[in-house]
């Protein structure tokens, strides 16, 4: 049994992959004040909800964009588990190519999509990932990570417009129908989901000419994240929506670099 942890700066993302399946996965708040024995009952509870067995656990891998939480988590582990993780970065084998000035601030997060997305499809790819930030990452079938752009998350952008404008309410993270709106809420909706969404078609058309002025076919363009569903369902350039991409390219460089 694999436990699988992805850090964002909102969530942690627990899977548990266990005779070729995932058969669990846990979402916890990322928070940097915890303490390793404040996880160490969060991730506990969650095993024994699960009906699964810590001690089953024979390898643990962590991707962080997080580095103030690391300390905490991984001293909980090696309580918890008796083990040390791997923890994705330099000296970590991934199977992929930086192209970055310096790849060392690729995030651990969209080296780990690009991994499980070059094994699945194999082939160009911009990859989204609707996180806290949005991240947008091109990928060439060899496995070369040409590099992306980092955009403000929906969330972000919404929560911007709630805090700084006296009278605008905070909204719930919706699509409405129209984009000419009669009430205040819907008009927040629709300008920042529309807004994004338009944001979205343009880096991604701007993206597929780059790759493909530098010789790539058209690429495929895959989303994760929370939001994901919700943005691709609104628009025709996201071919594939795949929320456990991070777990399953976890699982990958677990396997690549297990001893």
């Amino acid at each position: 049994m694999i436990l699988l942890v992805d850090v964002g700066n909102t969530n942690i993302v627990l899977g548990v992959y266990k005779d070729s399946e995932y058969v669990a996965s846990w979402r916890l708040s990322t928070d940097v004040k915890k303490t390793s024995d404040e996880y160490e009952i969060q991730v506990m509870q969650l095993f024994t909800q699960s009906k699964l067995d810590p001690k089953e656990v024979e390898g643990i891998i962590i991707s962080s964009v997080v580095p103030n939480i690391m300390h905490s988590l991984e001293n909980m582990i090696k309580k918890s588990f008796g083990i040390n993780p791997i923890v994705v970065g330099p000296g970590v084998k991934t199977g992929i190519n930086i192209k970055y000035d310096n790849p060392k601030e690729v995030g651990a997060d969209r080296i780990v999509n690009a991994v499980a997305a070059n094994d699945r499809y194999y082939r160009d790819m911009i990859i989204i990932d609707f996180g806290t930030a949005t991240t947008f990452c091109s990928v060439t079938k060899e496995g070369n990570y040409l590099g992306g752009c980092i955009v403000p998350g929906v969330k972000i952008a919404s929560d911007a417009l709630f805090e700084r404008a006296a009278k605008l309410p905070r909204v719930e993270l919706e699509v409405p129908r129209n984009i000419i709106c009669k009430n205040t809420i819907s008009s927040m909706q629709a300008g920042i989901l529309y807004g994004y969404i338009g944001q979205v078609e343009y880096i991604v058309n701007k993206i597929k000419k780059e790759m493909m002025d530098l010789g790539s076919d058209e690429p495929l363009v895959i989303a994760t994240g929370g939001l994901a569903k919700l943005i691709a369902k609104e628009t025709d350039v996201i071919d594939k929506v795949k929320s456990s991409l991070t777990l399953e390219g976890l699982r990958i460089i677990y396997e690549k670099n297990k001893e």
